[in-house]
C-alpha cells in the first residue's frame, strides 16, 4: 500500500514539475529559436557548398600551375648553385689579388 501511494505521489510530482516547466518556456520562443537555427543551417551549408567550389577550383588551378613551380624551382636552385660558385672564384680572386699585388702598391695618403 505504501508502494502505490509512495509511486502515486512520485506522479503527481513528475507532473507538477513537467507542468511548472511548460510554464516557464514560451511555445512562440521555441519556434523561433527553431527557425533560427534553420536559418543557420542552410547559411552554413551554403558557405560549405560554396568552399568546396573553391577548393575544386583552387586544386585545377594548382594541377595547371605545379609544373611551372617546379621548373622554376629548378631553375632557381641551379641559378644559386651558379651564383655561389661564381661568388667563390671572385672571393678566391680578390683574395688572390690583395695578397700579390696589394703590397706592392704604393698609397700616396699613407
Amino acid at each position: 500500500m505504501e508502494e502505490i501511494t509512495e509511486a502515486k505521489s512520485i506522479q503527481v510530482a513528475s507532473d507538477e514539475v513537467s507542468t511548472q516547466f511548460k510554464t516557464l518556456i514560451n511555445n512562440d520562443d521555441i519556434d523561433s529559436l527553431k527557425q533560427s537555427q534553420n536559418l543557420i543551417l542552410g547559411r552554413l551549408q551554403d558557405s560549405n557548398a560554396i568552399l568546396s567550389h573553391f577548393n575544386d577550383y583552387s586544386e585545377r588551378c594548382f594541377t595547371q600551375i605545379a609544373p611551372d613551380f617546379n621548373r622554376n624551382t629548378r631553375l632557381l636552385s641551379s641559378m644559386k648553385t651558379d651564383l655561389d660558385y661564381i661568388f667563390l672564384k671572385l672571393r678566391y680572386c680578390n683574395s688572390h689579388y690583395y695578397y700579390h699585388f696589394l703590397p706592392s702598391l704604393e698609397f700616396p695618403f699613407n
